[in-house]
């Protein structure tokens, strides 16, 4: 069974747009769907990591409130941070699934059975991926992979429970 999904936050999480405010304020959007996604994995027992190459006050608040896992930012390599949250886990590749779009995802994408892309990722990440999402990211993608997530694993019933 998949126990941890991993994120990637620019091009997944968020649309990858970078907004400054003039006084230098960084500004990103977050789809609400994705988030409330993310919440019913994680109400089902399940954990989730954020791994991500920028830092960001906004991802660590966004991580907070979803009360996500884990949160490893500034990471230039992605599977060494993987590794990391295994180890504290006590899990193993096989119950990871993991979703990127860009170059720098594909050293954790191709570590595991189940990793997804987004609709708009890069040409490589998608031909290295077990399913490429019908959303974009930003715009869903999260949420489809935890609704087909949670279909493969024949979660449906405990989590409609759940939210009754």
């Amino acid at each position: 069974m998949i126990e941890l999904i991993v994120l990637d936050v620019d091009g997944t999480l968020s649309d990858g747009s970078l907004i400054y405010s003039n006084e230098g304020v960084e500004l990103k959007a977050f789809n609400v769907k994705d988030g409330l996604g993310i919440a019913a994995w994680l109400k089902l027992g399940k954990k989730v990591a954020i791994i991500t190459g920028r830092e960001s006050k906004l991802v660590k608040n966004r991580a907070e409130e979803l009360k996500i896992t884990y949160l490893k930012q500034g990471i230039s390599n992605k599977a060494k941070a993987l590794e990391e949250i295994l180890k504290e886990s006590h899990l193993t590749l096989k119950e990871v699934a993991v979703i990127g779009d860009d170059l720098n995802d594909l050293s954790m994408l191709k570590r595991v059975k189940y990793s997804f892309a987004p609709a708009d990722a890069v040409k490589e990440v998608k031909k290295s991926v077990y399913k490429v999402l019908k959303h974009k990211g930003g715009k869903g993608a999260v949420r489809e992979m935890i609704q087909w997530l949670i279909k493969k694993e024949n979660l449906q019933a405990k989590l409609y429970e759940i939210f009754a």
